[in-house]
């Protein structure tokens, strides 16, 4: 295919509307929502590979894999993170399956679970940060380090809870395989929740470790590597505001590079879990030659493409 390409990144928590609307069959639903307008923008000519969060659904995997402890084995970090790619892999490539049908598109669409390599080094490493999984008390939580070797910290009076490396991504081992595809013409669905962290040992030999990757910034990678022109952060909010929920706040339509790297370095306009990373891996994918980069919401997609709303961020 000779389309341009772009990469669009959604986050695990699109698919959950409120704590009322979590079932699979609500995810599944949310999830159409999304495709529907992707299946716009595959309609006007774009390839496109799609990345999405994991982070409520791995956090269920978990939960089950707790609850299931005292008559089956426990499900690894990383083998979680395969199984959230498989199960909302499906759903997105499902309802965009259904979508390409309704619109007459001839389209294919496949699911690559994804490994993400990165750094044995990587000083995340020596100070986990990320809590996942559910509280214990003291008394649990002293013995999960004893016996399975966690690293655990206390969160603010409400108990105990593990956390883990949130490491930055070195390469994507799937790489060839989702350039392949979309060459071929086929919509991708990969790095889910960031991508599966392994490590390589002295031979190149692959190993999973318990860890989560920052999913906006393996999409950023992926989208500098297979060559995307286009790279969007699909978010709860139509643009990127300066000044976040003050009376002083901004909407941005645009922003440059610079402007972007700016406001960053300032460091009081973006939180650091929400928007805050977002703008990191824009900030990354044009650095490393993108060309375009918006950060929208999934409803306004169409409208963002065409120029009427969203942040745009160019070199």
């Amino acid at each position: 295919m000779n389309n341009k390409i772009a990469v669009i990144a959604i986050g695990g928590n699109s698919l959950i509307k409120d704590k009322a609307h979590s079932t699979v069959k609500d995810q599944y639903i949310a999830a159409g929502e999304t495709t529907s307008h992707i299946a716009e923008m595959v309609e006007e000519g774009w390839d496109v590979a799609i990345a999405h969060g994991n982070g409520p659904q791995v956090g269920f995997i978990l939960r089950r894999s707790e609850l299931a402890a005292h008559e089956l084995h426990e499900v690894p970090l990383d083998v979680c993170g395969a199984d959230s790619q498989g199960a909302i892999g499906y759903s997105l490539q499902q309802n965009l399956q259904n979508d390409f049908r309704e619109k007459g598109i001839d389209r294919g669409v496949a699911t690559v679970v994804t490994q993400v390599e990165v750094s044995a080094e990587d000083p995340a490493f020596e100070n986990p940060t990320k809590p996942i999984g559910t509280f214990m008390d003291e008394e649990q939580a002293m013995k999960r380090v004893e016996v399975d070797g966690w690293d655990v910290k206390e969160d603010a009076g409400r108990g105990w809870r593990r956390v883990v490396a949130s490491p930055l991504p070195v390469r994507i081992v799937e790489e060839g395989a989702v350039k392949a595809l979309i060459d071929a013409g086929q919509i991708v669905i990969t790095v889910g929740g960031g991508g599966i962290p392994v490590v390589a040992d002295a031979d190149g030999a692959l190993q999973g470790v318990p860890a989560v990757i920052d999913k906006d910034f393996a999409s950023a990678l992926l989208a500098n590597r297979i060559g995307a022109q286009l790279f969007i952060v699909s978010t709860a909010v139509e643009k990127v505001a300066l000044n976040f929920g003050t009376p002083d706040e901004i909407w941005l339509d645009e922003m440059s590079l610079a402007e972007a790297k700016e406001y960053q370095a300032e460091g009081t306009h973006f939180a650091a879990g929400s928007m805050a990373p977002k703008i990191e891996a824009v900030i990354r994918f044009l650095e490393a030659g993108g060309e375009w980069a918006i950060i929208t919401n999934p409803e306004n997609l169409e409208r963002a493409l065409a120029g009427e709303t969203g942040t745009h961020i160019r070199p």
